[in-house]
């Protein structure tokens, strides 16, 4: 994650703060593939159950991404919060996902 003070929300709001202006929609997006070898290992995991790691770390490393990249465009902006943050992911073809994070910039006071 970036080093930004940049406020992130969930919510149409900041608790106890005022929007003084809307920047308009950031977003940020990454498109991963799955690799052979983690293939493997998570339909092994598939045979005796559990959490498939290999799995949840990619999704994990993709969901930062989309964040930064996001921030930066809020960045550009002079932005100090981004409001309304959600994720989205869409199958692009076999084996590749895209994770999109996207929120309104705004400033607060």
């Amino acid at each position: 994650m970036s080093d930004s003070k940049i406020i992130l929300v969930t919510t149409p709001n900041v608790p106890e703060k005022t929007v003084v202006r809307t920047l308009g929609l950031v977003r940020g997006n990454t498109i991963r593939a799955r690799h052979v070898g983690k293939d493997i290992m998570a339909a092994l995991r598939n045979l005796v159950g559990g959490e498939v790691t290999e799995y949840a770390k990619l999704l994990a490393e993709s969901r930062e991404q989309a964040l930064d990249r996001m921030i930066a465009e809020a960045e550009k902006l002079d932005a100090n919060a981004i409001i309304g943050i959600q994720f989205q992911t869409s199958v692009i073809m076999g084996g590749a996902a895209e994770m999109m994070a996207y929120g309104t910039a705004v400033i607060i006071e």
